[in-house]
């Protein structure tokens, strides 16, 4: 599971159904050990192996203080979860009602979206205006500390409540970058984040279209079909969308999003769980299509994570876009939320997202039609030129840096293909009139 470090009010709703992962709070998990090889009779000799160890430990364990049955059962519970995958886990009473909690006052974030990568805290993306941005925070960055604490073994939960707090209070990172690899240690503000889904919305050269979508919540699909109205109203007659960092949000968003260019019935996603489990839903393009007679190219990379991830996918897969950039993060599984009677919860995988054709997006990723990579110095650059451009922001740090040069080489190449097809279809349009053959 990926989670957003954000402001209270939003962190039930995000943690929800941030990147794509639906949380069915109080969804029903049916018991299926048939499904399973196991039979009752093992199932039984197990649990009494597991009796056996915690009476064990009760009678011998030096600490006698921690040898509560309710501590020893709900870590024989946390390990059990943890073992299957990085985003099921068992959630203590205080957690769950934590997760729940979106109203009751505010917390303060840094603006980071994690999740686990090879069994380490990750950054997928840093959203854009937010502490961890200005902190120069790079998708990729691996956390390996949290006011001195090492992340080794933690919950993705547990790393969310030691960065959140109050709005102006502040939590040292530890973190590592592969490339150029090097430890950095960031002191950050926390503050309450609010972002826009939509920005840089403006006309190139040639008339192309550009929008970029930092996230998908509630009104990105509205705020998207304001923008485009308005460039189309400036005359534009191809469009290039920017997934680059986007880690996500909301799937309703992400389905809105797409269908706004493709026929109305096409498919957008598909969920799948496990064979003859049931849990399956499609996902269509529905309502007005307004968007359809433009070619467009979608900007991905590392950082576009699950309700990106779907977008992408759905236009590739539908052959309305080209996507040009790098391999996207890989973030595509579904989670639901079982309440148990202690007040206590379980988070489990239940089903994984899959493209219209039907390729997998989790632990796979999206694979661009045009690979152009961009090193990490390169697109440190490229954002604080951008945020200097938007925002008038530069950070102490960032004011050395020398931006005259830097080229956003993506950018670039998705300007040449469109340009490349506007030229095709208007050679195609005009009439041809061919020499007469003897």
């Amino acid at each position: 599971m990926a989670v957003m470090i954000i402001g209270r009010r939003l962190l039930g709703l995000m943690v929800v159904l941030l990147l794509g992962v639906n949380l069915v709070v109080g969804a029903k998990l049916a018991v299926r050990a048939e499904r399973t090889n196991d039979t009752d009779d093992v199932a039984f000799e197990k649990m009494q192996l597991l009796t056996e160890v915690m009476m064990l430990i009760r009678q011998n364990y030096v600490d006698e203080d921690k040898t509560r049955y309710q501590d020893l059962l709900h870590g024989a519970l946390r390990g059990m979860l943890q073992s299957l995958d990085p985003h099921s886990q068992f959630m203590e009473a205080e957690m769950f009602a934590d997760m729940k909690d979106d109203t009751a006052g505010e917390f303060g974030g840094l603006g980071i979206i994690i999740g686990m990568r090879d069994g380490v805290l990750t950054v997928i993306a840093p959203m854009e205006d937010t502490p961890a941005f200005r902190a120069g925070i790079m998708h990729g960055d691996k956390i390996m500390a949290i006011d001195g604490t090492s992340t080794e073994n933690i919950s993705l939960q547990e790393a969310v409540r030691k960065m959140r707090g109050e709005p102006g209070t502040r939590v040292k990172i530890k973190i590592l970058r592969i490339k150029p690899q090097e430890v950095k240690e960031l002191e950050i503000t926390r503050a309450i984040i609010k972002v826009s889904s939509i920005k840089g919305a403006a006309i190139l050269e040639d008339n192309i279209g550009y929008v970029r979508i930092v996230q998908f919540n509630e009104p990105t699909a509205e705020a998207l079909q304001k923008a485009l109205d308005e460039l189309l109203q400036k005359g534009m007659n191809a469009l290039i969308v920017d997934l680059r960092n986007n880690p996500g949000g909301l799937l309703s968003s992400a389905v809105e999003v797409s269908q706004k260019f493709l026929n109305r019935g096409a498919m957008v996603v598909s969920t799948r769980g496990r064979p003859g489990g049931g849990l399956q839903s499609n996902y269509e393009a529905r309502g007005k299509v307004h968007y359809l007679n433009f070619p467009i190219v979608v900007l991905i990379n590392g950082g576009s994570a699950s309700a990106s991830e779907i977008v992408a996918g759905a236009l590739q897969d539908h052959h309305r876009a080209i996507l040009i950039g790098e391999k996207t993060f890989g973030k595509g599984s579904v989670q639901s939320v079982q309440p148990l009677e202690d007040g206590s919860a379980i988070r489990l995988t239940t089903a994984k997202y899959y493209t219209p054709s039907g390729r997998t997006i989790h632990d796979k990723g999206i694979e661009p039609d045009v690979v152009i990579p961009i090193p990490a110095e390169q697109w440190q650059k490229i954002l604080v030129k951008r945020s200097r451009e938007e925002l008038g922001n530069v950070e102490p740090e960032d004011a050395k840096l020398d931006l005259e040069h830097v080229t956003d080489t993506q950018l670039e190449r998705a300007i040449d293909v469109l340009k490349g097809i506007r030229l095709f279809q208007s050679h195609a349009a005009r009439p041809r009139e061919y020499a007469r053959q003897p």
